[in-house]
């Protein structure tokens, strides 16, 4: 009985080194695979908050981590464009902390004069059919910060009209565009101040 229990033993402990060693085999093949299909979609992100004629510079390369209240808690992810060598734009990860169902993920891309280039939300938990109109594949809402200017801190253009602002709300809504339009003036506002710390910023992790 020892003897046999010990021979499956032996069996089970081979097929289970086996089974490791080839889950690792395949996950060094299609990690580079991986890589560049996330890559691609991270590209295809940014073309859409930033036009890809603005700057010169590999984006996804230029990436720096910084700790900024404007931004949300946390790190956050600030992606450097740059035309010859010189710093012109930025698209930043930000977060709305106040959207009607939790916490939103932006995208933002802004110039250094306080124009938003682009947004898009990358993550939100908001009423399906109502709050989710944020999202581009539902609703053109997101494409108005394009091209819109943000003339300082106490700019009151810059607010969903219900707060007496320029900016539509939802039909229905106010809580969620309200975090949006929010973040994305703390996120064009925190990118004006940036290429005073482009050489204090820290470099992101390979």
């Amino acid at each position: 009985m020892l003897k046999t229990m010990q021979k499956h033993g032996v069996t089970l402990a081979i097929f289970a080194a086996a089974l490791t060693g080839l889950t690792a085999l395949v996950n060094e093949l299609t990690k580079p695979t991986i890589d560049q299909q996330a890559a691609r979609q991270q590209k295809a992100l940014f073309d859409q908050v930033i036009p890809s004629e603005v700057y010169d510079n590999d984006l996804q390369q230029s990436c720096f981590i910084v700790q900024a209240p404007q931004l949300g808690k946390g790190n956050h992810r600030v992606f450097i464009a740059r035309k010859g060598d010189t710093p012109v734009g930025a698209v930043m990860e930000a977060t709305a902390p106040d959207g009607y169902s939790g916490s939103i993920q932006l995208l933002v891309g802004a110039d250094f004069a306080g124009t938003v280039l682009g947004t898009r939300v990358t993550e939100h938990h908001e009423t399906p059919g109502l709050g989710d109109k944020i999202e581009v594949r539902l609703s053109d809402w997101i494409l108005q910060f394009a091209g819109k200017v943000i003339n300082g801190d106490n700019d009151t253009a810059f607010a969903v009209k219900k707060d007496g602002g320029e900016i539509d709300q939802f039909t229905g809504a106010t809580i969620t565009p309200r975090a949006v339009v929010n973040a994305v003036k703390r996120a064009g506002l925190y990118a004006e101040t940036l290429p005073a710390q482009l050489n204090n910023l820290p470099a992101c992790e390979e």
